[in-house]
């Protein structure tokens, strides 16, 4: 089991059954983790909604990059979070305060983002967390398995 409590047929339901991934923290600079991620999620058939006040209103893989979660809209089902964990409380707090305007069921944060604090709020608000794991590598090894 993972420090997320969540099994592999767990992760497997989550991305079966999710669509839309608001990805806060995504980078346009080709180096950085989101955008590959993002790039993958596209190719996999998923929508995705960049979040980035640096770059809001350009694009990224041909999606338009919002400022803010509150500016994102709806549907989102998953919250997916490429931040320092220091800055995950936040961006929970803000998921929490626009969960029943998107729609969103599951705060993700990625690999090697962990803060048990944000997770238990986004939990405590009725979001599934998944923590230190990142959705591309997940998708590429539950299909091997």
């Amino acid at each position: 089991m993972s420090i997320d409590g969540l099994s592999d047929a767990d992760i497997r339901a989550v991305l079966a059954r999710v669509k839309t991934f608001a990805v806060v923290g995504a980078s346009a600079n080709p180096e950085r983790p989101s955008n590959g991620v993002m790039s993958f999620l596209i190719r996999e058939g998923y929508a995705v909604m960049p979040v980035n006040p640096g770059v809001a209103g350009k694009t990224i893989h041909g999606q338009e990059v919002y400022a803010r979660l509150a500016d994102v809209p709806p549907p989102v089902d998953v919250i997916d979070i490429f931040r320092a964990p220091s800055e995950v409380l936040q961006v929970v707090r803000d998921a929490i305060a626009v969960k029943d305007k998107l729609g969103a069921t599951v705060i993700w944060m990625q690999l090697g983002v962990i803060n048990e604090a944000a997770a238990a709020e986004a939990r405590a608000a009725g979001f599934t967390v998944v923590m230190d794991r990142c959705p591309k590598i997940e998708l590429s090894r539950l299909a091997r398995s």
